[in-house]
């Protein structure tokens, strides 16, 4: 797929945060990734310029796109987590290992233990994440066994085994950090009343925690103990930053199949998501369109049965956010959640079939021009008469100093921005005096007769800075070139009125005009460009020093008397023994000279 390709795509990608899919003509997954902003993300892609050529690659292979949208760049990171995990797709280079995301787990014990794990397993324990970030992650474990006294080791401590071993406390009670359970000074009901509180803070009930470490900043801050309510300061933004659950990845969910639909007059949307430990394995997108008045229950039972046969999937459990009229499977629990990670799954679901839905009622010029850059050069092609878009723009100026040192600029804009790579700079060969009619044609000569030369594609218009000559010279370039049909337009800078070849009526554009204020963004960017090389020009030649003049005196010669003496002023100054002791006498002789001669 090539940028023209993409650009008829681009309307139909939301910009929010979600998981993207490429696929070749096969039907083979390509990549997967994660966006915060899904169409600023895959534009990326599409670029002009690619840098590796890895990507440059897999862009050519692409035929397909697909995006699942998420509520959070936190669900898109777990979600792309899980996909490459299943289908390793050919040009993802991260997260193929048997490692997931970290969970933390309330162990199924008499006394539980607070651990870091990465595998859950059905074992009656209570996970909560996975965590995204470690750091996260790791605060909060520590600020919960910092409120709680939970024990850290892993002896057994069933009732029998503790009458029986006789374990002493070890050096964590005496630290504070645990409550000797294991010497039976703890019951096992008094020690479950830290477990709860802790998992009612894993599960996101934060606003007790948080009333108390605000009420002890302040206490640190009355107290002047800055450094405390600092730490207690960064606790609090990061347990505000911290989400105990994810859509896309819940622990309380083994194997679960989520249908949505969302529905306008006669297109219809159904959305499916496919679960699996806990995890969404895949999501469809099913678009219908009615032929005649169907009831939404009829409509998600035929789209049910289509997208199971499709994918050959028997479901285990089904949940929807409308009941099906007849559930075409048998034996298969089905309801519409009210609340709990089941809720939220349809509601996800549901999200996508309405973003769907939302490009399938768009009118055809509207999907044509959704972008922004689109919708302005659309006006840009109406307000010139253009016969196509213009996507490639070049604009050009001139800069001299009383005619010398001539140089031009070219600054290219594509799809209504710098393309900053593409920008060039001209030093004028054929121009003497002031004559900017004569350094208009020998820059456009030069410019594109290179570009025809080397097969470039060339510009949907071309912009010149300057009135009816400029704009003359320009014409007849191009001419010259065969290139007389390209379009042509000169901004004159006191009006700021817009000339077309063999059109003697200026274009007066309204001052607010996107068009007139895309053309004077290019002309004062070509200015600007075209200036700073001009002055670095003029600088260097400024620089030359005059002992460059002294025949005899060479560059090496030139830097070690700067070196010594600072300026070519205090060289001509300075006495021959002087000169003798760097430079040596038969040079020092021809600075003499050159100074009793006059050039001094």
């Amino acid at each position: 797929m090539d940028i023209t390709g993409f650009k008829a795509l681009e309307y139909s990608i939301p910009e929010t945060p979600g998981v993207y899919r490429y696929y070749d003509r096969n039907e083979h997954l390509l990549y997967v990734g994660k966006a915060k902003n899904l169409r600023k993300r895959v534009s990326q892609y599409f670029a002009n310029r690619v840098d590796t050529h890895r990507i440059r690659l897999m862009v050519r292979l692409i035929e397909r796109i697909e995006f699942t949208v998420v509520d959070s760049e936190h669900d898109a990171l777990l979600l792309e987590n899980v996909l490459i995990k299943k289908h390793q797709p050919r040009y993802n280079i991260r997260l193929k290992d048997d490692k997931t995301y970290p969970f933390l787990v309330l162990r199924n014990e008499p006394f539980s233990r607070l651990e870091v794990t990465r595998k859950v397993q059905r074992d009656g324990s209570r996970y909560y994440g996975p965590y995204s970030s470690p750091t996260t992650m790791y605060t909060l474990l520590d600020l919960i066994r910092k409120l709680y006294p939970l024990r850290t080791c892993a002896l057994n401590l069933s009732e029998n085994r503790i009458a029986k071993a006789g374990y002493r406390p070890c050096l964590e009670h005496q630290l504070g950090n645990c409550m000797a359970p294991c010497a039976g000074l703890q019951s096992v009901m008094e020690y479950s009343r830290y477990t709860d509180a802790a998992h009612l803070l894993l599960k996101g009930n934060l606003g007790g925690l948080l009333l108390n470490l605000r009420k002890q900043i302040k206490e640190c801050v009355a107290r002047l103990e800055f450094e405390e309510a600092h730490a207690l300061k960064v606790k609090v933004d990061l347990l505000e930053r911290y989400q105990a659950r994810s859509t896309v990845v819940s622990t309380t969910i083994k194997e679960l199949d989520s249908f949505a639909l969302a529905q306008h007059q006669d297109r219809a949307v159904v959305n499916h998501m496919h679960v699996r430990n806990g995890a969404v394995m895949r999501s469809f997108n099913l678009e219908i369109h009615l032929g005649l008045e169907e009831d939404q229950s009829s409509i998600m039972a035929h789209a049910m049965l289509e997208i199971c046969n499709r994918y050959e999937h028997q479901p285990m459990e089904i949940v929807c956010n409308v009941m099906p009229e007849s559930l075409p499977f048998v034996r298969i629990p089905c309801r519409v959640p009210s609340d709990g990670d089941k809720r939220k799954l349809v509601d996800l679901s549901l999200k996508n079939a309405f973003f769907c839905l939302q490009e399938l009622l768009r009118k055809p010029e509207e999907r044509q021009f959704a972008s922004r850059s689109d919708r302005l050069l659309q006006q840009v092609q109406k307000d010139l008469q253009l016969p196509q878009l213009p996507q490639h723009i070049e604009c050009f100026d001139n800069s001299h100093t009383q005619g010398s040192q001539t140089v031009s600029a070219c600054v290219v804009f594509r799809n209504g921005r710098p393309a900053k790579r593409d920008y060039r700079l001209f030093n004028l060969r054929d121009v003497e005096g002031i004559d900017d009619f004569a350094g208009m044609e020998e820059v456009i000569t030069r410019r594109y007769q290179r570009l025809l030369s080397e097969g470039h594609t060339l510009p949907d218009l071309v912009v010149v800075d300057g009135g009816k000559g400029q704009l003359s010279s320009a014409h007849s370039a191009l001419v010259a070139l065969g290139l007389g049909h390209m379009p042509l337009m000169g901004i004159a800078k006191r009006l700021e009125a817009l000339f077309k070849v063999g059109d003697p009526h200026p274009l007066m554009l309204d001052k607010k005009s996107p068009t007139l204020r895309l053309i004077q963004q290019m002309r004062d960017e070509a200015h600007r460009f075209g200036l700073q090389h001009h002055r670095n020009r003029r600088q260097k030649a400024g620089m030359q020093s005059a002992l460059d003049k002294i025949k005899g005196i060479g560059p090496e010669n030139t830097r070690k008397l700067l070196s010594a003496f600072g300026s070519a002023e205090r060289v001509f100054s300075a006495s021959e023994d002087q000169l003798i002791a760097v430079v040596g006498s038969a040079k020092a002789a021809l600075i003499v000279k050159q100074r009793l001669g006059g050039g001094g």
